[in-house]
């Protein structure tokens, strides 16, 4: 899909179709079109009950005249639009377009004058993101129509650009969330890293089972031993030209595919563990957008990858294990091999001395429980580094909510009586102390936000611009954040 900006006169405008997005109960955008055009519109609108409510799409056939249709999209009460509404009315638009199998459209919004760079790129967002289909492996495809171009009336370049490579960095995150696990495995995953870095010139270091009990990373390989596709560790680097602002890793969770373990998962909870490498789909996506952003910070995508499967070799209840950082791991389920997994990625994380650290992680139920499937739970160290990524969650319309560390009581959960931490806490506040163990593998001084996107990283359902599937949850948050950074 091809997305610019339109800078001539609407009133002139031919082609295929027009979109006018209105508020509620307020159609005067609509004179912005030719008179032709406006009259048309307002003879249907009277026989209608289009009320411009957030989600409401009408389509007008106006052929004869300069456009063959027009949209009316609804964006709801003017008091409660913001960014993240027209990404979604951005989003059904498209939806709208493909079913009717319209080719293109010049998108106008209720402001006059020069649509902004926030919202040229919002509205980019929202038509790409909306546009996202998985049918990879339908033999027949139910849809294959495509729109082939969306022009913004007035739109900023810079913003439709950006724009661009942030719903397509997160559209990429989700196709890799999709692939089953006998498509991506520990192997798959980091050649797919290694073939990203040489498209976009990024640094890739990438260390097989070997390489990593070498390094001591002794909890991923622990967790991943139990599979016949052995563990990997992959490292990807940007670095700008010049002193960078700071140095940040972005630390993922890269279980290909979870059954739990010896600990095995009902059928029905394994069910979509393909899913539990969102958060290292995440990081690739990040690396991606960072690559032909070039935000003047130093950025460090880190993934451990691993099957957690049964098997004679498989790790057990019981079992203490040595992380990288020196600290001794109790096994008290196997199924909790996330946050095992994790120290040794935000142990090596650490040893790079970065200013702050960002992990995305399908960690807990706990934490779907506590906030729902649309919601990502947000922990930290640093209360000011917390307040920034929440500012970025909301410019990115990506709903996060910061839940407490301080309760002392709940982390004796995670103490253990013959190593130095047990990898579960027990049933209650379990997101809280799955949190408060990866922070033990978070280095002194180091400023951390912990993202459990556990609800919101795969939808059942479709909703906004999302589909059914991996959404690429935190990308374009941690894209938000970096971009403000490296300004």
């Amino acid at each position: 899909m091809k997305v610019i900006a339109y800078k001539d006169d609407i009133k002139k405008f031919k082609g295929e179709s027009v979109a006018v997005f209105l508020f509620e109960e307020d159609t005067k955008p609509i004179g912005r079109l030719s008179k032709g055009l406006a009259n048309r519109v307002r003879k249907v609108l009277e026989k209608e009950n289009f009320k411009g409510k957030e989600g409401e799409v009408l389509k007008i056939p106006t052929v004869g005249l300069s456009v063959d249709f027009v949209y009316l999209v609804g964006l709801g009460k003017k008091e409660k639009v913001d960014e993240d509404t027209y990404r979604r009315a951005s989003a059904n638009l498209v939806k709208r377009l493909k079913r009717d199998k319209v080719k293109e459209v010049c998108i106008v919004i209720p402001k006059r004058g020069e649509v902004g760079y926030e919202l040229s790129k919002a509205i980019t967002e929202g038509v790409i993101l909306g546009s996202y289909t998985f049918d990879k492996y339908k033999t027949k495809k139910e849809e294959e129509f495509e729109v082939e171009e969306v022009k913004i009336y007035n739109g900023d370049e810079k913003g439709i650009e950006i724009g661009r490579i942030f719903a397509e960095a997160q559209n990429y995150a989700r196709n890799l969330a999709n692939e089953p696990g006998n498509v991506i495995n520990p192997i798959t995953l980091a050649e797919e890293a290694k073939k990203l870095a040489e498209e976009f010139g990024l640094e890739c270091r990438i260390y097989d089972e070997k390489q990593i009990q070498e390094m001591g990373m002794m909890a991923l390989y622990s967790v991943g031993k139990g599979s016949a596709t052995p563990p990997r560790f992959i490292h990807l680097i940007y670095k700008p030209q010049g002193e960078p602002k700071e140095r940040i890793a972005i630390v993922g969770k890269g279980l290909t595919f979870d059954s739990g373990g010896l600990n095995i998962k009902p059928g029905d909870y394994m069910r979509n563990m393909k899913g539990d490498k969102s958060g290292a789909c995440a990081v690739l996506g990040i690396m991606k957008a960072i690559a032909q952003l070039k935000p003047n910070v130093e950025v460090h995508g880190i993934i451990g990858a691993a099957e957690n499967m049964p098997g004679g070799n498989a790790y057990r209840p019981d079992d203490v294990i040595r992380a990288k950082n020196g600290k001794y791991i109790e096994i008290d389920n196997t199924d909790a091999e996330g946050r095992v997994t994790l120290a040794d990625a935000l142990s090596y994380a650490s040893e790079l001395k970065p200013d702050k650290i960002i992990d995305l992680a399908t960690l807990t139920g706990a934490c779907m429980v506590a906030l729902g499937e649309y919601t990502a739970g947000l922990f930290t160290n640093a209360p000011d580094f917390a307040q920034e990524i929440k500012k970025a969650a909301k410019r990115a319309g990506e709903r996060v909510w910061e839940l407490p560390m301080d309760d002392e009581r709940l982390r004796k959960k995670i103490k253990s009586t013959i190593a130095d931490v047990v990898n579960s806490g027990g049933r209650y506040g379990g997101a809280i102390t799955a949190a408060m163990f990866l922070e033990e593998f978070v280095g002194e001084g180091i400023k951390w936000v912990h993202l459990d996107i556990a609800g919101p990283a795969f939808s059942k359902e479709e909703y906004g611009y999302y589909t059914k599937g991996g959404t690429g949850f935190g990308v374009r948050t941690c894209l938000e954040y970096l971009m403000q950074v490296g300004k």
